[in-house]
């Protein structure tokens, strides 16, 4: 590693986290029981105060189910703070994003950030599929770019996905491996690819799955059912579908497949692209495979 790269010689202490849903306010909810000092950035108040809202219901949850006590959950409250400014993440040591899923917005967010932040603070993506190298174009410390991908719900999943970019450097990942860890987290590594790990195997098999309920092989309690008893998975890949989002799995599959070159076996079933279309995309719309209405 190049002598003159700045290093975070005293860890990660402070965090920063823009975006405030449901996985921004899950990434700060952990950060924040694992003691680290957190901003939660959003552009509107309205955001920040639901967020912090969910957060203050999910430790509630925790503390009634005696996996955490009162004292402590307040701590953690008292340790995030919320701001509207990304100028707010400028004292940061590591900043994860977890905006909306939208290339263009991660790049110029990702630029904005560069200028915002101290030269030796990380920059972490959330993203589940946008690759981690073109993100790291967008600025000028492509070796302290780096992917974390959170599992949803945050505070209950314990993998985190680290991605590494062609130029992150090995300290970087050590330590956001070292604070993920510290948030209680798995983390795994992989290097950058479409999909990475988690949704290359995931959604294929999810769009695999509509391929079988297209063609008429099955019905999706049937689909299910088999997956769930047969091969011991916690929920069916239909009924993971409409959790996730079919707009979501959409995207990462149009990922996959422009990312693997046109590879007909990355391809979004016909199903899918129509049920999008109509609006249909899973309990965020009261409608999917299941009716949730």
């Amino acid at each position: 590693m190049d002598n003159l790269t700045p290093r975070l010689s005293m860890g990660i202490e402070r965090i920063a986290v823009l975006g405030a849903g449901q996985m921004g306010n899950g990434i700060a909810q952990v950060a924040a029981c694992a003691g680290y000092e957190v901003v939660m950035i959003d552009i509107k108040q309205d955001y920040l105060d639901n967020g912090l809202a969910a957060i203050e219901n999910s430790l509630s949850r925790v503390v009634k189910k005696e996996r955490m006590i009162q004292q402590d959950a307040d701590k953690a409250i008292s340790l995030i703070s919320t701001s509207t400014e990304k100028t707010s993440a400028a004292d940061a040591d590591l900043v994860v994003e977890a905006i909306p899923e939208i290339p263009e917005l991660k790049f110029s967010t990702f630029g904005e950030l560069d200028l915002i932040c101290k030269p030796e603070a990380i920059l972490a993506s959330n993203t589940s599929s946008i690759s981690i190298n073109a993100i790291a174009d967008a600025t000028n410390r492509p070796d302290r770019v780096i992917g974390m991908h959170f599992m949803n719900p945050v505070p209950v999943m314990k993998l985190v996905e680290i991605i590494n970019g062609q130029e992150t450097s090995s300290e970087v990942t050590e330590l956001v491996v070292e604070a993920s860890e510290r948030m209680g987290k798995v983390p795994l590594a992989c290097n950058d690819s479409p999909g990475f790990i988690s949704n290359r195997i995931l959604c294929p098999m999810i769009n695999e799955a509509i391929l079988a309920l297209e063609e008429g092989v099955a019905e999706p309690e049937a689909i299910d059912g088999i997956m769930k008893l047969g091969m011991n998975h916690p929920i069916g890949p239909l009924a993971l579908a409409d959790l996730i989002g079919l707009d979501t799995i959409l995207h990462i599959m149009n990922v996959l497949h422009e990312g693997f070159e046109g590879n007909p076996k990355y391809a979004p079933s016909d199903l899918l692209k129509n049920m999008v279309s109509e609006g249909k995309l899973g309990r965020k719309s009261g409608e999917g495979f299941y009716n949730y209405s």
